[in-house]
């Protein structure tokens, strides 16, 4: 039976501050964190200052992702021996996963320098330059953690992940190999494994590698995240939406996992579900560009215009060159008729990217009803730069042609269209249009 709170602090209190730390680390090598905690805790109150307690307990709090915390463990830890290299290393865990690389990489560094041989602060600050881009150093770094500790996986891992990088997967797979032979327990690994089978769209092999890691590591946030993305490509929606709440039951605050989810429920018009988990998202991570763009459009489709503008300027002011969030303002302004103001957005929003073919389309009607054909014609034409099997916008832009008086153009266009889409009625039957308008022309020329 559950022990009671009470029952529980008289245990506690009955244990001496050796035992506690014995039982401390004992809790987190189990991963029973909130045990550990309890334990560290207890130490701690009896001796505030003991360093080696203060490490553990910022790895607690590390691993219960409250990395404010962490971070104040090992600086109270610190101020009492500043040459306490692990502090730094831990210190930097903790500000890498907060996002602020650049200062992880000092700190790193700063470990590294107290003590030269730390081969697990060569392998994360490996990590680290590899989120930054800088390849080279990150490989120096596995190389130094591996001639320290040839048996580091988390640096084979890491050598894989940089290999990954620069596109050499075979190179990264015999990285993730090595370090699943040396601990084939490392979950770690194989989730990275199966994330290179899914980049090469072995999907098959990505489920088998992601379901070991989970089954090593039930709590492994990531690979059930990753698992569920799997599912999803396979069009298995509903494996999909339990593995995306096994990532959240993991991790109470996974922003990516609600934003996964929302998307499914999107796609099935599931809309009030979508804005929930959305906005779930937002409230997990308030710098979540594309929940905000999403739930924008979740809103739009739900009939609540004023709320979906809100998303999409809180999107922008995030990201102010945005080009999805700047094309569905445009969106919602040319269906109020403020064509103007739909112009601006498209204009912006093609200033930004060169990808993105709705912005151009819409722009083109615009120009179209404005009676600037030949604007409208460059619209189009760069929507076919972008997919050249683009049989809507070949229509779009023949009937521009056509109307612009351009007919011999219109008939090449609907041709192409048609020889894309051979069902393409609309093309068919404006094709037939322009033969006979230009037999018509011909006639009365003669």
């Amino acid at each position: 039976p559950p022990v009671s709170l009470d029952a529980r602090a008289k245990q506690l209190v009955g244990v001496n501050e050796e035992d506690h730390l014995i039982l401390a680390h004992q809790s987190y090598k189990s991963g029973k964190y909130s045990q550990a905690l309890e334990h560290g805790n207890a130490v701690y109150e009896k001796n505030p200052r003991r360093t080696d307690n203060l490490l553990l307990l910022g790895a607690i709090y590390f691993q219960l992702r409250d990395y404010d915390l962490c971070i104040a463990k090992n600086e109270e830890a610190l101020a009492i021996d500043p040459q306490f290299a692990e502090c730094y290393g831990n210190m930097a865990n903790a500000w890498k996963e907060k996002g602020d690389i650049d200062l992880a990489i000092r700190f790193y560094l700063t470990a590294i320098q107290l003590r030269p041989n730390f081969c697990d602060a060569w392998s994360n600050l490996a990590s680290a330059y590899t989120r930054k881009g800088r390849l080279n150093e990150a490989a120096q770094c596995c190389k130094q953690a591996l001639l320290l500790n040839p048996r580091l996986v988390d640096a084979h891992s890491n050598l894989g992940n940089l290999m990954k990088a620069q596109g050499l997967v075979q190179e990264a797979y015999a990285c993730y190999l090595e370090a699943i032979r040396i601990d084939p327990h490392f979950a770690i690994a194989w989730s990275n494994l199966a994330g290179l089978f899914m980049e090469v769209g072995d999907l098959n092999k990505a489920m088998q590698y992601y379901k070991e890691a989970v089954k090593l590591k039930p709590s492994f946030a990531d690979a059930h995240l990753n698992q569920g993305n799997v599912y999803k490509a396979m069009g298995m929606l509903q494996e999909a939406v339990s593995c995306y709440q096994r990532a959240l039951q993991a991790r109470p605050d996974y922003a990516m996992a609600y934003g996964n989810l929302a998307t499914i429920y999107y796609e099935q018009r599931q809309l009030d579900m979508a804005i929930h988990c959305y906005n779930q998202a937002i409230l997990c991570d308030s710098r979540f560009v594309e929940a905000y763009n999403n739930m924008g459009n979740a809103l739009k489709d739900a009939g609540r215009v004023e709320e979906a503008i809100n998303c999409f300027q809180s999107c922008l002011v995030l990201q102010a060159n945005h080009p999805q969030a700047l094309t569905n303002l445009g969106n919602i302004y040319m269906e109020w008729n403020m064509i103007s103001t739909a112009a601006s957005f498209y204009k912006a929003a093609i200033a930004v990217t060169s990808g993105l073919s709705s912005p151009l389309n819409n722009l083109a009607v615009i120009y179209k009803q404005q009676g600037s054909y030949a604007d409208a014609i460059a619209c189009y034409t760069e929507v076919l730069r972008i997919d050249p099997t683009a049989a809507d916008a070949l229509v779009n832009r023949g009937n521009t042609f056509k109307e612009f008086g351009r007919v011999a153009e219109a008939i090449q266009d609907y041709i192409q269209a048609v020889t894309i889409r051979p069902n393409m009625a609309e093309a068919h039957a404006n094709l037939a249009s322009a033969y006979k308008d230009r037999w018509t022309s011909r006639s009365s020329y003669s």
